[in-house]
């Protein structure tokens, strides 16, 4: 039985194609791993489901009966109760059972005669079976575990939800839907603002979860432990591949080499009809010439393009001292909370250094205190004179909305826009997916995703030695994830990030500082 069906489903905005003969079915117990470009449709794709939007042609069939539970980032909780109340309050059915077993438990104890006491008796062990079928007895264990691998403190969950930052709204979004338990979950980025222990934990969860679920994702290695077949939103179609995101990159290298193989045979009959036309009239040859024109331009514009050879054209001319920072004796608390110690290391040329450690550990006060941004309690940071810092995430914030994507990129003081080549500058925004429609675009047209991409390209692009990246993955898609993660391989500086994608942080890590949950203010310092 198919949970959720697209039959020929077409859907455009403001006449812009979103899909084409899309057909999808999800069946019981399938975990989809769904993937594409930002903008590609794959938000909309669970929206179909949800009666959220409608599709302009073809049909979305949900199964009778059938309960669906979403997470996006998005989502939205009563504000004023806090997040220990909203998640109770799933359980109302409990409670009433509790409230019931109470009350018979006091009935008793007040000696009633003897065939009401064989009538509450046999009350009470039908509610003890629907507590047993409900699992009533371990429903605040649940509750409990969830939230402190989540990573919610006491005061996190006593305070209004209201009064939370957007990253732990969403924990507590996230919470609640899986508490839930529904028949079909549909996930939109559901690692967003974890750390790896919250990460695990929801893949441990999935291993017990007996429902169906489409997953919005571009975490390959949660994908990989979760997913049993991925569909990929490309060109407005969907493309499936049966297996995990190991499984899908040997398949859709295969469909690459098949549709090079077929695009080789239509350039031939493309070329033996040229031929056909050449030998009617001069108009003909004319267009004779238009189609050759054309067969070169499309034949230029799929190749394959180097892309290590792209980056390091752009990083050529980029001169970088052996050390950049200086660290000695850092330290920094809030109150009784140590969050580190007396650090001391060196940030040096070619360094990739990846800080891991769980939520509120003080992994982002640490790249703060690094940028200038707070100000430690002991020690110090000095900086390489010359040496240009930039952060990713100021970077993101500081987007002027009318400001165009080209002269975001491109007029930054000391861009390597300047000193590289315009070719290898416009090369290396084309692998980032921006056309030259949307260099001229303006930054406040832009999605979220579209923004991450240019704070990126200009870190990038920025000419500074080091870069310092907080969570950089959250909002990129796979394509323009891959295509950094190259980047960052190759950058002659330092990278200092923080990051909870074990896929990114294991390509490009070759240095780890490692926050030690049971030593409060140590932090472990070691090669990858």
């Amino acid at each position: 039985m198919s949970l959720i069906r697209l039959n020929d489903v077409e859907l455009s905005f403001e006449n812009a194609p979103v899909l084409r003969e899309a057909f999808f079915r999800l069946e019981a117990k399938d975990r989809v791993g769904l993937i594409g470009k930002n903008g590609s449709g794959k938000s909309t794709l669970l929206k179909l489901a949800l009666e959220q939007v409608h599709p302009d042609s073809g049909t979305v069939t949900v199964e009778a009966g059938v309960k669906l539970g979403y997470f996006s980032q998005f989502s939205e909780l009563n504000g004023a109760s806090s997040i220990t109340e909203v998640l109770e309050g799933l359980f109302s059915h409990i409670h009433e059972i509790e409230a019931e077993l109470a009350s018979i438990d006091a009935l008793i104890a007040a000696d009633p005669m003897g065939s009401q006491v064989d009538d509450l008796i046999q009350r009470q062990a039908t509610l003890f079976e629907d507590m047993d079928r409900l699992d009533g007895w371990d429903y605040k264990r649940h509750i409990d575990t969830a939230l402190t691998t989540l990573g919610f403190t006491e005061a996190h969950r006593v305070c209004p939800i209201d009064d939370l930052s957007g990253g732990w709204r969403n924990r507590a979004a996230l919470a609640k839907i899986l508490l839930e338990a529904p028949d079909v979950l549909l996930l939109d980025e559901p690692t967003n603002y974890l750390d790896v222990a919250g990460v695990e934990w929801l893949e441990a969860w999935f291993r017990d979860f007996r429902g169906a679920a489409i997953i919005v994702s571009h975490d390959r290695r949660f994908l990989d432990s979760v997913v049993t077949r991925i569909i990929e939103v490309e060109n407005f179609h969907l493309h499936e591949y049966p297996g995990n995101f190991d499984e899908y990159i040997v398949q859709k290298q295969f469909r690459l080499k098949t549709l090079e193989a077929q695009f080789v045979h239509e350039n031939e009959l493309l070329a033996f009809e040229a031929e056909g036309i050449s030998d009617r009239r001069e108009a003909a040859k004319a267009a004779s010439r238009g189609l050759d024109k054309k067969l070169s331009t499309i034949k230029k514009s799929r190749a394959p393009r180097p892309v290590d050879q792209i980056i390091t054209e752009i990083y050529g001319g980029l001169h970088v001292k052996d050390v950049l920072c200086r660290i000695e004796g850092l330290s920094k608390s809030y109150g009784d909370k140590v969050l580190f110690e007396d650090l001391t290391l060196e940030v040096r040329r070619g360094n990739r250094i990846v800080v891991l450690g769980s939520n509120g550990s003080g992994k982002s006060t640490l790249l703060r205190v690094l940028m200038g941004e707070e100000k430690a309690d002991h020690g110090s940071a000095n900086w390489a004179s010359g040496a240009g810092v930039v952060s990713y995430n100021q970077m993101l914030a500081e987007l002027d909305d009318d400001d165009t994507v080209t002269h975001a990129v491109n007029a930054m003081p000391g861009s390597l826009a300047f000193s590289a080549t315009r070719k290898s500058v416009g090369r290396f925004l084309s692998m980032f997916q921006f056309s030259e429609v949307d260099l001229k675009n303006r930054i406040g047209n832009l999605s979220g995703g579209q923004r991450a991409r240019v704070a990126m390209a200009q870190c990038l692009l920025s000419g500074a030695s080091v870069l310092v990246l907080d969570e950089p993955t959250n909002h990129l898609d796979m394509s323009s994830t891959q295509v950094m993660e190259r980047a960052l391989l190759h950058f002659p500086g330092a990278v200092i990030v923080v990051s909870h994608d074990r896929f990114f942080t294991d390509k490009i890590a070759n240095r780890r500082l490692v926050f030690d949950a049971s030593k409060p203010g140590e932090i472990a310092v070691g090669a990858a």
